[in-house]
């Protein structure tokens, strides 16, 4: 196994270390949570740059690596949900976005082709990491000026805004994949 991808697995490993802590109410458990989700989300990046700089990407990384950033987003934000910082329905369009550019790449895979991550879903997946470490600060809850806004509610809007247009992007920019569909 190359190096990016035992990152990929580290990140994966993480996140039950990551729920623990989140729901394992302990003096400094949201600080350690927010530590463990920063590092897990920084080593997205990380494991990418590798497998690109030096030529070692892999079929494995290829599915294992969106699934970690799945994995990891989706705890936090249930988590979010359960403590009331997240509204359910937004978390049901970010999973049913996720289910469905996956099932988009499984059906591209059976035709022979690979989509890659795009731009889109590359920003969704940045904004989403950010945004859940900002909701895991003490000022999370602090309203913008006199609108009543929240940062959470800034934080979730943009990751639903970017997780809808990405999801948008990815089935206009391989329509064809669903042509063919018998």
């Amino acid at each position: 196994m190359n190096t990016p991808n035992k990152i990929t697995v580290t990140r994966i490993l993480l996140v039950p270390v990551f729920i623990v802590l989140m729901l394992w109410k302990f003096p400094g458990h949201i600080l350690a949570s927010l530590i463990i989700f920063a590092i897990a989300g920084a080593s997205d990046s990380a494991d990418g740059y590798i497998a690109r700089k030096y030529n070692q990407i892999t079929d494995f990384g290829k599915f294992a690596d969106p699934l970690a950033d799945k994995i990891l987003i989706m705890s936090a934000l249930l988590i979010f949900v359960q403590w009331g910082q997240v509204p359910a329905w937004c978390a049901i369009v970010i999973l049913t976005r996720e289910f469905a550019v996956t099932g988009l790449r499984l059906i591209a895979v059976e035709a022979g082709r690979v989509i890659p991550a795009g731009i889109s879903g590359k920003l969704k997946t940045f904004t989403s990491t950010v945004g859940c470490c900002v909701m895991l600060t003490p000022w999370h809850s602090v309203s913008i000026g006199a609108t009543g806004v929240t940062v959470d509610g800034i934080c979730v809007f943009l990751m639903v805004v970017l997780t809808v247009w990405s999801g948008v992007m990815y089935f206009y920019r391989n329509a064809s994949v669903l042509k063919n569909l018998r």
